[in-house]
């Protein structure tokens, strides 16, 4: 049946409400922090459907060539979603889990430092590149992801988040002129 009939306007989606999957977990990983956990929106057709619509729009907003995923929970959006919009998808991976030649980046955390990975060849000249991540907090993460990205020749469009924890002020370590989408805000 055709969305729009003669003379009428077509039909908008009706965006759904995504806050309704996620389960809030407290003391996890240690007393005092509140985890907010997607794992009931993994199990949901309809709430995964939606994540992978607004993404999709940022996709088509952005037209990067690839969608460059954090370890690990931004595999488990960052891989469905390139599947999806038909474009390739590139891992940020810890120390040690890539083979071959790397390219690597230390970076700051709150008590001591981390690293993380991406293949060294991975990029033609300039490739648009979209980085996702199941969740925004601190940003240095995804700071690092961003610098990474551009060390090894590609060229960050924007940044795509299922949940971004605003009081964390991880959205100011990130470059002002990346866009940057947060799905559910807390």
């Amino acid at each position: 049946m055709a969305a729009m009939m003669a003379g009428s306007r077509p039909m908008r989606h009706q965006q759904l409400d995504l806050r309704q999957f996620i389960q809030d977990i407290p003391d996890f990983p240690k007393p005092g922090i509140l985890f907010r956990d997607i794992s009931p929106l993994l199990r949901d057709t309809s709430g995964w459907d939606e994540v992978m619509r607004q993404m999709g729009e940022l996709c088509k907003q952005l037209k990067p060539d690839l969608i460059v995923g954090i370890e690990s929970r931004g595999f488990i959006v960052g891989a469905p979603l390139a599947h999806s919009q038909k474009l390739g998808f590139v891992p940020v991976r810890k120390p040690g889990k890539l083979p071959g030649e790397v390219i690597g980046i230390d970076y700051a955390l709150e008590y001591g430092t981390d690293r993380l990975e991406i293949h060294a060849n991975v990029f033609q000249e300039q490739s648009r590149v979209l980085i996702v991540d199941d969740l925004l907090a601190t940003g240095g993460t995804a700071q690092a992801s961003i610098e990474l990205v551009k060390q090894a020749g590609g060229h960050p469009v924007g940044c795509g988040f299922v949940i971004e924890l605003a009081d964390l002020g991880g959205r100011e370590r990130l470059p002002s002129d990346l866009p940057t989408k947060s799905l559910i805000t807390y």
